[in-house]
Order: C-alpha cells, then structure tokens, then sequence
C-alpha cells in the first residue's frame, strides 16, 4: 500500500510540475488565460487531490471514531458545539449591514439579504472559533505557569 501512494505521489507531482511550466505568459489577459487547457488541468488536478483528501479524512475519521471507546460521544459533543456556534453567529449577522441595491449597481454583483446574512455568519463563526482558541491557548499556558 506504501508503494501505491509513493508511485502515486510521484505521478502527481510529475502531472504538476508539467503543468506548471505550460501555464499561459503573464502579459495574456486573464479572461484568456481562463480559457487555457492547462488552467483547466490545473483544476481538475486540485480537484481530484481535494476529494482524496475529504474521502481519506472522513473514512479514517469515521474508522478511528468508531473504533475508540468514547469516540463517537466527543465527536457528538463537538458536532453540537460546532452547530451551537454556527447558530450564535447566524443569530448576530442580520444581512442588512451592507446594501443589496449598492452591490448591484455599483459592483455589479447579484445578491439577496439571506446571501448577506450567510456570510456574516460565516465571518462572526470565525471570529467566535478564533476567540475560543485563542483563550484556550492562553488558559492552557497559564495554567501550565501556575502549576509549576
């Protein structure tokens, strides 16, 4: 199995490195540049490494999961703890703080206020998982500081 990913692993990098150097020249515009075959296998590349990555995550996930004793109760805690917070932050964007009139006219973008409001909660749930980690940080060094 070592052998597979390693040859595998090899290929890849070999498809990228190719690739890289068929990239278009920096002076084509970019709408042209878009349009390029190697852009194309570019992305399919990212692509398919991407869904390697997702599949072995949740199956090795899920395995090591299942497997442990306790797993799955900390794996639910975690689920409702992520869901609490994302509830939270949808709860404190209201998806008025930016005018949808304005983003159609002046940068001509379409978009609705539930648009708006989605990604507000997506800002405040960074903001929220950032403060946690960062007093999480903090608590574990000082209580490491005092317990010395």
């Amino acid at each position: 199995m070592y052998k597979i990913v390693k040859i595998a692993l090899v290929v890849v990098s070999v498809i990228g490195f190719v690739l890289l150097f068929m990239m278009p020249s920096s002076d084509m515009p970019v709408g042209e540049q878009m349009g390029e075959a190697s852009i194309d296998a570019m992305h399919w590349l990212a692509y398919i490494l991407l869904a390697i990555a997702v599949a072995a995550t949740l199956i090795f996930g899920i395995k090591n999961m299942v497997s442990t004793p306790g797993g799955l109760k900390k794996s639910l805690f975690g689920i409702v703890g992520l869901l609490v917070v994302v509830g939270i932050a949808y709860g404190l964007s209201s998806g008025t703080d930016i005018s949808v009139d304005e983003m159609m006219s002046k940068n001509k973008i379409e978009t609705s206020e539930s648009e708006i409001r989605r990604v507000g909660a997506g800002i405040y749930t960074f903001g929220i998982m950032l403060l946690a980690a960062v007093v999480l940080i903090a608590w574990g060094s000082i209580k490491n500081a005092i317990s010395k």
